[in-house]
């Protein structure tokens, strides 16, 4: 397992560093196949935040908690990532039905959560227009919406503007 933990306005300490170590492994168990790992704690306005992100066969995992205590934030986001591996169970073995993704032990053990379906309840069709990243924002605050696609005149391909939960806006770009 490749493991990465970083700190933002606190030192990782050597507890910090083992707690997060012992509940890694209760990640790493579930699959036979090497995961990375990327955890990644920070302190602000007194709200301890932990994140955690688990990269494997292309499947993307992530948590994030917060709390008055590190070690709880720590406790509870590794939980979340744990509940997200057995709900999506079904769906990731399916998707990896050739390669033995997981543990032996973790396919075999009876479900818990029911399979939930992912319905689609409405299309939408419309013309992308070439814009600024700093346009489609405005688009997008014009909508009302949390996102807005658009073809990039910058880059010339398609991408995303969202706002994040800090207020502050993101851009998705594809990757050559």
């Amino acid at each position: 397992m490749e493991l990465k933990i970083r700190g933002k306005n606190l030192e990782v300490t050597k507890a910090l560093h083992s707690y997060v170590e012992k509940h890694t492994g209760k990640i790493q168990r579930y699959f036979d196949k090497p995961i990375k790992m990327n955890v990644l704690m920070r302190i602000s306005n007194k709200t301890n935040t932990c994140e955690v992100t688990v990269f494997v066969e292309g499947v993307i995992l992530r948590g994030v908690e917060k709390s008055d205590d590190m070690y709880k934030s720590i406790d509870l986001v590794f939980d979340k990532v744990e509940r997200q591996i057995h709900k999506y169970k079904t769906r990731l073995a399916r998707r990896y039905r050739e390669e033995n993704v997981f543990s032996k032990k973790f396919r075999e053990e009876k479900e818990t959560f029911g399979e939930e379906e992912f319905e689609i309840v409405k299309t939408k069709k419309f013309n992308i227009n070439p814009m600024s990243p700093e346009e489609a924002i405005l688009q997008m605050n014009l909508v009302g919406h949390d996102f807005f696609m658009f073809f990039n005149s910058e880059t010339s391909d398609i991408a995303v503007v969202y706002k994040r939960n800090d207020g502050k806006y993101g851009l998705i770009e594809m990757k050559r």
